[in-house]
């Protein structure tokens, strides 16, 4: 036996109750905390800027699904699955029938998922930003060096999370690489 990591399709909108739900079995002893060993559902962060503040909040990348890393053995999976798959909302494990054994992700898959959530360090962890820019926008400059300056968008470099803006300095045009959280749209 070794713990993998299992994805369970719900109905939408349920994954915190069901999560809830996980946990509270595993508390009541109706789960074996040996056998399920963990139970995620998978977010990311969003920054949204409106007004000039920022707010960051939790949004699912993964709606409708959530993580369990159990660590399921050769006799007797049989009835942890059906204790997971007669959760209200639950419609089953990924990629199996009810009276198969369910197959488990791949570690690369894993990994990927949860340094997407932060759950642990890695290159992945992306915080996303709900604003969006193109080349031509007028924005100011919220904060930095540049606080306070407006300017036209010259290059918007997606990978990195950043803008080039064309920014008037001492009368001359010059181009300043900012942060997406550093900026604001102007209407």
């Amino acid at each position: 036996m070794s713990k993998s990591w299992y994805i369970v399709h719900t109905y939408t909108g349920y994954e915190k109750k069901i999560e809830r739900t996980l946990r509270s079995m595993l508390d009541a002893g109706e789960l074996d905390p040996n056998v399920v060993c963990d139970v995620k559902v998978p977010e990311e962060e969003v920054v949204e800027i409106k007004d000039g503040k920022k707010k960051v909040r939790k949004n699912r990348f993964l709606s409708g699904y959530i993580m369990l890393e159990l660590d399921l053995p050769e006799i007797g999976w049989k009835n942890t699955c059906s204790l997971i798959r007669r959760i209200q909302g639950v419609t089953g494990f990924v990629g199996t029938n009810p009276n198969v054994r369910p197959r488990p992700i791949t570690k690369d898959e894993a990994t990927n998922l949860l340094q997407r959530s932060g759950d642990i360090k890695g290159d992945n962890k992306v915080v996303r930003i709900k604003q969006t820019y193109s080349v031509g926008d007028q924005v100011k400059i919220t904060e930095g060096a540049f606080n306070s300056f407006s300017g036209t968008v010259d290059e918007v470099l997606a990978e990195r999370a950043k803008l080039r803006v064309i920014v008037q300095i001492f009368g001359r045009e010059t181009p300043v690489e900012v942060d997406l959280t550093q900026v604001e749209k102007l209407i």
